[in-house]
């Protein structure tokens, strides 16, 4: 494609840091909380992730764009984040599968980014002052983007699943194969579908406010509950939902938000952390076996460490080797458990697969 003059683009942090590069993507003007993702590949999967609603992404790695887009290296119909922050945006692309190029793919699908900035300094600064709202612009400027920032809502006490989920309930996989999963939909990547579906498993996705009674009814034999964006504490709907499958004694499976809600389901409390956990190189221990794994992470919330280490009901199961903070919990006398990185990102090697197979063992040992 020929690649258009870009005009002048203004990043402005909640504390009021400033940054000027050129627009890229669609122009205009949008906001939301800004946070960093680690990963060195896989952006356009990153955009496309349900759990990044409401955000801005800074790419940590200086060349983006370089491999184009695939149509088929999505997690949703299309992004979901509210803006991009990149070092060096990539005119041309290299990769001849691709089906177009970046700049062709945020175009289509609405997406204001801005590009040309030292992204090196700005995490530094998130780092350093923590998770705040944002806004990118090649509007406006001045008193007048102060004022669009002004309207952002903290992303502290947001409930944005149902901005994400599906509206009404699909099936997905063979219906006379496997066994039969209710996912109850807080945001899900396709990717996750995937591997139920390689498992044969014949899926039914249910609306993030769909109650346990009616999921209850398509009489499945196991729980899924998804990842997803916002904050798990205001999520009263989910989580009551998850306590009434863990009372029927129904195996549940969760991932990220799901993990989170799982604890809530049981009185172990969530908080919004510095500054979150968002790349492909997270290394994570498996307190059951002793291996560790090298993770995919993308949450801006964790489970309490220190009232699960206290609970009654639930034990850790997985612990983050960088910073200590919950990765798994399981439930010790209900076939329930979760884990907070993602499992089916495959961030290289596939060490986390096998949480999908021990799914599927719980569903057989509990049929």
């Amino acid at each position: 494609m020929k690649y258009p003059t870009r005009k002048k683009a203004t990043l402005l942090l909640q504390d009021g840091t400033t940054f000027t590069g050129h627009s890229i993507g669609k122009e205009g003007t949008s906001g939301g909380e800004i946070c960093f993702n680690t990963g060195m590949t896989g952006y356009q999967e990153i955009y496309t992730d349900p759990s990044y609603f409401g955000q801005i992404i800074v790419n940590t790695t200086s060349h983006i764009g370089n491999y184009g887009a695939l149509d088929s290296e999505v997690e949703s119909d299309k992004p979901t984040i509210k803006g991009l922050v990149v070092n060096d945006f990539s005119k041309i692309y290299s990769r001849t599968k691709a089906t177009e190029s970046l700049q062709e793919f945020l175009e289509r699908n609405n997406t204001v980014g801005i590009g040309g900035v030292d992204t090196r300094k700005i995490v530094r600064h998130i780092r350093t002052k923590g998770a705040m709202n944002a806004i990118i612009s090649s509007e406006l400027e001045g008193e007048a983007l102060q004022a669009e920032l002004d309207k952002i809502p903290s992303m502290e006490s947001l409930e944005l699943s149902t901005k994400v989920t599906t509206k009404k309930a699909y099936e997905l996989g063979e219906s006379n194969k496997g066994f039969r999963v209710a996912i109850l939909d807080l945001g899900i990547k396709r990717s996750i579908l995937k591997n139920l579906t390689d498992r044969d498993c014949h899926c039914k996705v249910f609306p993030a406010e769909t109650t346990f009674e009616e999921m209850e009814k398509w009489n499945p034999d196991g729980y899924f509950i998804s990842n997803g964006p916002g904050d798990p504490a205001v999520m009263d709907y989910a989580s009551t939902t998850v306590a009434e499958v863990i009372e029927k004694n129904k195996p549940v499976f969760g991932i990220c938000m799901g993990s989170q809600i799982l604890a809530k389901a049981v009185g172990i409390p969530t908080y919004k952390m510095h500054h979150g956990h968002r790349g492909l190189n997270h290394p994570v221990k498996n307190l059951r076996t002793g291996l560790s794994e090298i993770t995919s992470q993308n949450h801006g919330f964790a489970v309490e460490m220190e009232a699960l280490s206290k609970s009654d009901v639930a034990e850790l199961t997985h612990i983050d080797l960088n910073h200590d903070t919950v990765e798994g919990l399981r439930l010790k006398n209900k076939p329930a458990f979760a884990v907070q990185y993602h499992p089916e990102s495959s961030p290289g090697p596939n060490d986390s697969t096998y949480l999908f197979d021990d799914f599927i063992q719980l569903i057989k040992e509990n049929k």
